[in-house]
């Protein structure tokens, strides 16, 4: 890096050490003008090598995190042994917006909160009595700036207002100026190998695959095999606007997706992706990247990397796409990629069946009960086989998490099955709408029926403004009937669960449960709020009177993915496991989740600096959700049952624990269940 914005060298604040991985590799320029520009000396943490891994092997707290992920170990033990008592390692939720038809800016979920990990499990931090700091941090310059100023772990420094505006300031400048430099590099590289007749491979990856350890140095074996090298990012920027199938939302995967356009106009350009360990967004990233360059007979090879250190079967991959390019000519057809999205329309709810795969078989007749009562037809796909999972398998890319296979092979199955009329026939799956790769389900979805022969339109149940072309709305009479029918299927499960064990009679929870889940469906239906409170009211006092052993049993927690925690094959029927094996069962609420989603917003607001009306809107939506589940609460008091979740409590459960900013997936949520269970009498958990 040429700095060129650097105004105060010398270090009257001291020392600040600065791992290079994960997300500050691409940010340096940023981090490293901000802190010298605020009179820090920074230290680096040395390159990265196998020996740096091995230093901190020890702390790496999952064999499932990718290579980047654990050499980061290494990097702060690398700081540590350096003497540096201060390190700043921060959580980067979102990424700058680089493409205004992106659909969100995410970065990676790992790369994001990675720090989190860090803090929890380098003991040499706390042995040392080194200060870290991993806060999270928004990287708009107004808002770092307040954020900033406003962190306790910045308190003892000083910094004024107008120091800290200016070092913000220079730091964006010079990070602009170093982006400018890599395109205009770009720019150079492309008008170099026309005027030389030479061929070029666009090297695309995460800006971490630019170390050279994760690389494995496959850009020098590129090298010597006579090809130049771009990176993804010296030409994205380049590329036409595209429709695209999945949800664009991860920002170097932004970049990914634009470098493929470049490449598949021009002939003289091959496109080699690095994947690092082939986690959940890699398969929904790597499918989209190749339908672009196949949409115009291309190729797109990705080589998978993580600790291998054995480059022969890469250099023999390599060697076949050398061939192939010379095999080709250089005359090209290339068609910008538009995918033409099947969307449901209003006249098909009159004559259209609706299939909504299971998510949680205490919750989901209730929901599409709902539906029902709106004018729709929903069908249940209740059924879940091995056969149904082979057709997940089948469709779904490999590296796609079980949930995904389980939901995608129940939807298929359902389609092959010639029980419906596929010219009347629609499919209905949740989306989020944060970073996790379950926004994406709908992404993967549309893949797997179009490469399955099947072209019906999807419906997103979202409440985040997804999917706009479509004419499923979320009205307020269906809101209020989903929140009492989240509030029966909560209240049932908790029930069921805490007296099946104990139960006198054989059979007589299981017996009250069904009379109960029954009434509640047609309840659910009309909606009227009087009889949900008397009603609930009732199953609590019914549930109570069920004659019960005076025995105590260990009880045990199922905490985890949403798609595994409730769906019985998802998990391999383990509440039924437990049970046999004399255990009573705790799973938490689905609305839990629910108010986690709501709070989220809150919270972003508060770290971050986020939108302040969707803070605003959240605080109205927990306390709507309060006032329905009053009758429950008051009547769970002074009884053998658990309580209502209350989510602030979550929050504060997690004070010290981690950051309310890890919000990818379960997130904070899934420890602030734990928590929660632990200190209402569960010490034993399934995650």
């Amino acid at each position: 890096f040429n700095y060129k914005s650097l105004d105060i060298n010398e270090a009257k604040r001291g020392e600040i050490g600065i791992p290079r991985v994960l997300n500050m590799y691409e940010n340096y320029p940023f981090w490293h003008t901000l802190f010298t520009n605020l009179g820090f000396k920074v230290v680096l943490s040395d390159h990265s090598n196998r020996n740096l891994f091995l230093k901190g092997i020890e702390s790496i707290p999952s064999e499932s995190a990718c290579y980047p992920a654990k050499i980061a170990h290494g990097h702060i033990v690398n700081l540590i042994n350096k003497g540096v008592k201060t390190i700043f390692y921060p959580c980067i939720m979102y990424e700058k917006k680089e493409f205004k038809n992106a659909d969100n800016h995410y970065n990676c979920p790992i790369v994001a909160s990675y720090s989190e990990a860090i803090k929890l499990n380098v003991m040499d931090l706390e042995k040392e009595n080194v200060k870290f700091i991993n806060p999270f941090l928004p990287l708009e310059d107004d808002k770092l700036c307040e954020v900033m100023l406003s962190l306790p772990e910045f308190k003892d420094y000083g910094f004024t207002r107008r120091e800290l505006k200016k070092a913000i300031n220079l730091a964006s400048k010079e990070m602009l100026a170093f982006r400018e430099d890599i395109i205009n590099k770009g720019k150079e590289f492309l008008k170099y190998i026309e005027e030389n007749d030479l061929h070029a491979i666009v090297l695309a990856g995460r800006p971490y695959h630019l170390d050279k350890e994760i690389n494995h140095g496959i850009d020098t074996l590129i090298n010597s095999l006579g090809l130049a090298i771009l990176t993804e990012d010296s030409i994205c920027y380049e590329a036409n606007e595209m429709n695209l199938r999945v949800v664009d939302q991860w920002s170097y995967h932004s970049r990914v997706y634009r470098a493929c356009d470049v490449v598949a106009k021009n002939p003289r350009l091959e496109l080699v992706s690095l994947n690092s360990f082939g986690c959940g967004l890699d398969a929904i990233v790597t499918d989209q990247a190749e339908e672009i360059m196949k949409r115009n007979n291309r190729l797109y090879t990705v080589i998978k990397i993580d600790e291998t250190s054995n480059l022969g079967a890469i250099k023999i991959r390599l060697r076949s796409l050398l061939s192939s390019m010379k095999k080709r000519t250089d005359e090209i057809s290339y068609e910008t990629f538009t995918y033409e999205k099947n969307v449901f329309k209003k006249e098909m709810k009159k004559d259209h069946t609706i299939l909504v795969p299971d998510m949680s078989p205490h919750h989901m007749p209730l929901l599409i009960s709902v539906f029902q009562s709106e004018g729709y037809n929903v069908e249940f796909l209740k059924e879940m086989n091995d056969t149904m999972l082979d057709n997940g398998l089948k469709y779904v890319n490999n590296d796609a998490c079980y949930p995904s296979l389980i939901v995608i092979g129940q939807l298929i199955s359902a389609l092959k099955s010639g029980k419906y009329d596929l010219e009347k026939t629609t499919v209905l799956i949740s989306q989020t709408g944060g970073g996790c790769r379950a926004t994406n389900y709908i992404g993967l979805i549309r893949k797997a029926l179009k490469d399955a022969g099947f072209n019906v339109p999807i419906i997103s149940f979202n409440m985040s403004g997804l999917e706009k072309e479509q004419d499923f709305k979320l009205t307020l009479p269906i809101i209020h009937k989903l929140l009492m029918a989240v509030i029966y299927g909560d209240l049932l499960m908790k029930l069921l669960f805490a007296t099946r064990p104990y139960e006198k009679i054989k059979g007589s929870t299981e017996e009250i449960y069904n009379k109960y889940y029954k009434i509640c469906e047609e309840s659910v239906g009309k909606g009227n709020f009087k009889e949900f409170r008397k009603l609930t009211k009732e199953i609590i006092e019914e549930f109570s009177n069920i004659p019960i052993n005076d025995i105590t049993k260990p009880k045990v927690g199922i905490v985890g993915e949403i798609l595994v925690k409730y769906h019985y094959f998802g998990n391999n029927y383990l509440v039924d496991t437990l049970e046999s094996e004399g255990a009573e069962v705790v799973a938490p609420e689905l609305m839990g989740f629910v108010k986690y989603s709501a709070i989220d917003h809150i919270i972003k607001y508060e770290l971050l600096r986020t939108s302040k009306t969707m803070a605003v809107i959240a605080k109205e939506l927990l306390k709507i959700i309060d006032y329905y589940e009053k009758t429950v609460r008051t009547c769970l008091e002074n009884t053998r049952f658990m309580p209502t979740t209350d989510i602030n409590k979550l929050k504060e459960n997690v004070k010290g624990v981690i950051s309310p900013g890890n919000q990818t997936g379960e997130g904070w949520y899934l420890t602030g269940e734990m928590v929660e269970l632990i200190k209402e009498g569960v010490p034993n958990i399934v995650c």
